[in-house]
């Protein structure tokens, strides 16, 4: 019987230790559902391909995935080490994770990556996919605070990049907006993408169309029930 997981060979960029980190095989990664902001559901949890994105070093703990920038200063390799390293107690990350091994992962990933500089391109995704991991076990309170972390770094995206015409960008930032009930900001960010003829991405716009009708009857469900 295949193996759902196998065996990739990396080397860490602090330690340059050889270590092993699993992937799903493809015949295995089977989703049941997506939503709006992309995040999808899979038959089962510990074969969801996204919790195996961060590569975790045994050796000195040091975690990333396959976009992170790997020149580092020797200060920051020294404060990888205080703060990480020198703590770590060695765990393999290399099988099957659970949901909460999944978490440790992209938590060490969010510090790994702010010590070592990484793009907020980066950190963006980091952020959304921990409110994903939250979503899963239907914790609201911690979802929303990650959607909201993520929303302000796809925003520092979109303001360092100078990417006006990056539609899946302008799209998650109006649906992070309207899952955090800011509409007005959501139409905005779903408007722009409509309404620029510089755009040629279709099957953006039409999901910001939907996303922007939607947002609307939001707006409107919200209103009446403050009234009633």
């Amino acid at each position: 019987m295949t193996e759902a997981l196998y065996s990739v060979q990396a080397q860490c960029a602090c330690c340059e230790t050889p270590f092993q980190t699993s992937k799903v095989r493809p015949k295995f990664k089977k989703s049941k559902g997506r939503d709006s902001d992309f995040c999808l559901y899979y038959e089962e949890e510990t074969l969801n391909p996204d919790f195996y994105v961060v590569r975790v070093c045994p050796a000195c703990g040091f975690a990333s995935t396959e976009n992170f920038a790997y020149k580092f200063t020797d200060e920051q390799r020294n404060t990888l080490f205080e703060k990480i390293s020198a703590k770590w107690n060695h765990a393999d990350y290399s099988g099957r994770r659970s949901w909460e091994d999944a978490m440790v992962s992209y938590k060490l990933a969010i510090l790994c990556a702010q010590i070592t500089n990484q793009s907020e391109r980066v950190l963006s995704g980091l952020l959304h996919h921990i409110a994903w991991l939250y979503r899963y076990r239907h914790d609201a309170e911690q979802e929303q605070r990650y959607l909201r972390f993520a929303l302000d770094s796809y925003v520092k995206v979109y303001e360092q990049e100078g990417t006006s015409n990056d539609a899946k960008l302008m799209y998650m930032i109006g649906e992070l907006n309207r899952r955090l009930k800011q509409y007005h900001e959501a139409v905005k960010w779903f408007g722009r993408v409509v309404n620029d003829e510089k755009i040629m991405d279709s099957a953006m716009i039409a999901a910001s169309r939907e996303q922007w009708a939607l947002t609307r009857e939001n707006m409107k469900e919200d209103e009446a029930a403050q009234s009633s």
